[in-house]
């Protein structure tokens, strides 16, 4: 009597565990570039009241007899599918098309690099290009200190650090060319990431977004903010830019939005309402049935 009380108990802890993460869910469902997430149960180990017999004595086989002892968690998984792409006008809000995840560094000279969907950056006062949290966002930069026109003549090769060779990239608002200090105008990120500047009359390259991609993104831990950081399920970050290694190329002007599904949260949530309510009806039932077993002494 006492399995079918802590089965029930342990049928309404799990479930209070799926509850929680629908409702996280549906709280992140205007979250830029969030991924949802679900609960996949298991059934606990088995008491076995009799083993299985093999045929034999002309006899056919007898299976087990096993009693279940309810249910766990077996695992919360993260959904990486690409949310759909939502238009801003914003000329600093950048969608990656593919499964690509923008690199970002955190406080500190030598800060930790963080993985994230979120597009949405600004320049700030120093040039700096960065996230809504003030990280700077990483990428190829400019070999030498010497400004780069971009031209027909532009050699991406040769002009940018090596591909896995990433640093902040900076906008400075003066460029000096040939003893001449110009002013900042305009800047502009095209689809591969390449970073361009306007100063005065002339246009100059300044680096390109870097984009890393994961063996097993769905690895990756969430440590809010819309951040990631790599772990040891996840892999070693394969640092591209846009267009390789499925990474995806940048759509400026939008950001992706989350890929929460309402109605299959709200699906879930009312399985899981109706299952804890059966969980909890099995443990006033066997309740009952204890209450009836001590009625017979009276």
């Amino acid at each position: 009597m006492l399995r079918s009380l802590y089965s029930g108990v342990s049928g309404m802890k799990n479930l209070q565990t799926k509850m929680d993460v629908v409702s996280n869910n549906i709280a992140n469902v205007n979250t830029v570039g969030f991924k949802s997430s679900r609960v996949l149960f298991q059934d606990m180990m088995s008491q076995t009241t009799s083993n299985a017999t093999a045929p034999g004595n002309g006899l056919g086989g007898i299976n087990a007899t096993q009693i279940g002892l309810g249910v766990q968690t077996g695992s919360i998984d993260t959904i990486n599918t690409v949310g759909a792409p939502q238009s801003t006008g914003r000329s600093m809000d950048f969608y990656i098309s593919g499964q690509g995840y923008f690199m970002v560094q955190g406080p500190g000279a030598n800060g930790e690099t963080y993985y994230t969907r979120d597009g949405a950056f600004v320049r700030d006062s120093d040039g700096t290009l960065t996230n809504s949290d003030g990280m700077q966002v990483l990428g190829r930069s400019v070999n030498g200190t010497e400004p780069v026109v971009y031209d027909d003549k532009y050699n991406e090769n040769t002009t940018l650090s090596a591909e896995g060779d990433v640093s902040p990239l900076k906008i400075p608002s003066t460029l000096k060319v040939n003893d001449e200090t110009l002013s900042y105008n305009s800047m502009a990120v095209d689809a591969n990431g390449l970073v361009t500047a306007k100063y005065g009359n002339q246009t100059f390259v300044m680096g390109k977004v870097a984009l890393a991609t994961f063996n097993n993104p769905e690895g990756l831990e969430k440590v809010g903010g819309n951040n990631y950081i790599e772990t040891s399920n996840s892999g070693t970050a394969i640092v591209a830019g846009a267009g390789n290694n499925g990474a995806g190329t940048l759509q400026s002007g939008s950001l992706e939005m989350s890929n929460v599904d309402l109605s299959t949260e709200f699906t879930e949530m009312i399985i899981a309402s109706r299952a804890y309510q059966a969980n909890s009806r099995s443990i006033t039932t066997s309740d009952e049935m204890l209450q009836e077993l001590l009625n017979l002494k009276r």
